[in-house]
């Protein structure tokens, strides 16, 4: 099985196998919603004990989830990798506001519902020029900021940076859903090329996303299961046919 080499911390993406992680810390991760089931916050569960390099499931077959136990290799996993490797300045738009400004980029966007709540969303908010208010800019900023595949950004000055969260360097197992990567960890795809290191990334682990190895939504749909409540394991076992 390839590996990084020493000098290089992060993920390396192995062909139709699993994510090949190098001093990297994992955590297990959730979602906290309302009493109406809007995503509010993040919560950090626990740390996840790992060795220095560890694999983590892609195709969502392991029995030892997150981690890979082989499975990819006799289930048909493709795991052909299709996703842009373009900036994301690039392909982002920038959607307006009053006092902020708001930039999307559907591409990446993997629906975890950040962005909207029973009485408004990001578009209608910078549409209907409510960010005049200090309230509501202060609101749309939290909701952006929570996007976990950094779909959403936001600069204050017009011409200004992006403001970015500070998030601890990691990788975030997230309850029935992707793997949420956070402070800039380096993904290296299969074929050596690496995809732009951002703040915040989510990367699929259902093996259903049409975007690879980016998460683009699809553990719904195929009704992805590995809640925090279920025990892992770190084996020793080597990810059959990587």
């Amino acid at each position: 099985m390839a590996e990084p080499r020493e000098h290089e911390s992060g993920i390396r993406v192995q062909p139709n196998g699993p994510y090949l992680v190098r001093d990297t810390p994992l955590v297990r991760r959730r979602q906290v919603q309302s009493e109406h089931g809007e995503p509010m916050t993040w919560q950090t569960l626990h740390d996840v004990d790992t060795r220095e390099v560890y694999a983590l499931c892609r195709c969502g077959g392991s029995a030892n989830k997150p981690f890979c136990d082989g499975s990819h290799a006799s289930n048909g996993f493709d795991g052909t990798e299709t996703a842009t490797t373009e900036p994301y300045a690039a392909r982002a738009k920038d959607l307006g506001g009053t006092g902020i400004t708001v930039t999307d980029d559907r591409a990446i966007c993997e629906h975890a519902g950040f962005c909207g709540n029973k009485q408004t969303n990001v578009w209608t908010m910078v549409r209907d020029a409510s960010t005049e208010d200090s309230i509501a800019r202060a609101q749309l900023m939290a909701m952006v900021e929570r996007c976990p595949s950094g779909a959403l950004t936001y600069r204050l000055a017009e011409e200004g940076p992006a403001i970015e969260p500070d998030l601890r360097r990691e990788i975030g197992v997230v309850d029935d859903g992707p793997l949420f990567l956070t402070g800039g960890v380096r993904v290296q795809r299969s074929d050596g090329t690496v995809q732009e290191i951002r703040n915040r990334v989510t990367l699929c682990r259902c093996g259903a996303s049409k975007n690879k190895p980016l998460c683009d939504g699809s553990h719904r749909e195929v009704g992805f299961r590995d809640a925090a409540e279920t025990p892992v394991v770190v084996t020793d076992a080597q990810p059959a046919g990587s």
